[in-house]
């Protein structure tokens, strides 16, 4: 829950998870649907995903049995370099150093590291340097101080070098080169994206569809849309994305909510339209499953964060349209 994930936001998650999972059996057997509602609003789905396939697999190929070194840890699905070095130092003694942000931040003053951070080369340069500077059988111990010193003390802007146990040994701080170490290229523009989506009404009912279960927001209920394309009018684009998906042709009628939402690699502007249902039998063609829930029902459902607050105006209706804006996810 922690990667990409503040410690203040995860908390309140993790108890909660905990209570309703509380062991690997539970957490392999739990329904998907279950598991996604259990997650729903902390962001990086994939994660959820992840973690129940890694429980599926130490209880079908590894006899119940949590795998306590790094190495065995990195063939679970969901656990990279950071999380498995992370956990088999901390939980059960090995000899690894766990590197995240904030190590890669301490060692690269320390060293004086002047490549880009982004960096995989770079990354494992300073993997390189964690390691050789292990006190051997105080692994968790290590790992846990450098992070606390990057979190607390070597901070991105404005460090407290006065106050670093370390400042004596730290090359950048020597060299006056703390305020240009770590060096991190810029990242690429996101892309942007324009999406309209249909709230499709047939009497009481309102249609609904299941993303697939692999890739972005994967087993995560949304309404019916997609991209505009060039040229094509929002409502235009609604109408077509709603056929392609479900089958039904809609009569569209007015926006009601316009949503902005950044993802990791793009961002979109999510314009939603109520829609009235005009001919045809919904069938799932771009999804798992499609359902016709009645509104008060939707919150029994695990939605994306631009879904949902599609669905607080719904239950909320303001005035006029509504212009959110959703955070990263």
């Amino acid at each position: 829950m922690l990667q990409q994930t503040q410690v203040a936001t995860v908390v309140p998650y993790y108890h909660r998870f905990l209570k309703e999972f509380p062991t690997i059996e539970a957490l392999a057997n739990a329904d998907s649907h279950r598991l996604m509602k259990s997650w729903e609003g902390l962001g990086y789905y994939a994660r959820a995903r992840h973690m129940q396939h890694a429980a599926r697999t130490i209880l079908t190929e590894l006899n119940g049995k949590f795998p306590e070194t790094r190495d065995a840890l990195m063939k679970l699905k969901g656990f990279g370099a950071y999380t498995s070095a992370s956990v088999a130092s901390l939980a059960f003694g090995e000899d690894c150093a766990a590197v995240d942000g904030n190590v890669l931040r301490v060692f690269a003053r320390i060293y004086a590291v002047s490549d880009d951070i982004r960096e995989q080369a770079t990354k494992d340069k300073i993997d390189t340097l964690a390691t050789l500077e292990l006190p051997k059988g105080r692994a968790g111990e290590f790992n846990e101080a450098v992070m606390e010193l990057g979190a607390t003390v070597c901070t991105p802007k404005r460090p407290k070098c006065a106050h670093c146990p370390v400042s004596e040994s730290c090359d950048a701080f020597q060299k006056n080169l703390i305020s240009e170490i770590p060096f991190k290229s810029k990242r690429a523009a996101l892309k942007h994206h324009t999406i309209a989506v249909g709230v499709v009404r047939k009497g009481d009912l309102i249609l609904i569809a299941l993303r697939p279960k692999d890739g972005l927001l994967g087993n995560l209920w949304e309404f019916p849309g997609g991209k505009q394309k060039p040229g094509e009018t929002l409502a235009a684009c609604c109408r077509r994305e709603v056929k392609e998906e479900t089958g039904l042709d809609v009569k569209v009628l007015e926006q009601f909510a316009v949503v902005k939402h950044t993802y990791t690699h793009f961002k979109i502007t999510l314009h939603a339209f109520h829609c009235s249902w005009v001919s045809g039998e919904a069938r799932p063609t771009a999804s798992q499953e499609i359902r016709w829930v009645r509104l008060r029902d939707l919150e029994q459902y695990a939605f994306p964060k631009a879904n949902k607050l599609v669905i607080e105006a719904l239950l909320h209706p303001a005035p006029k349209e509504q212009d959110l804006f959703s955070q990263h996810l």
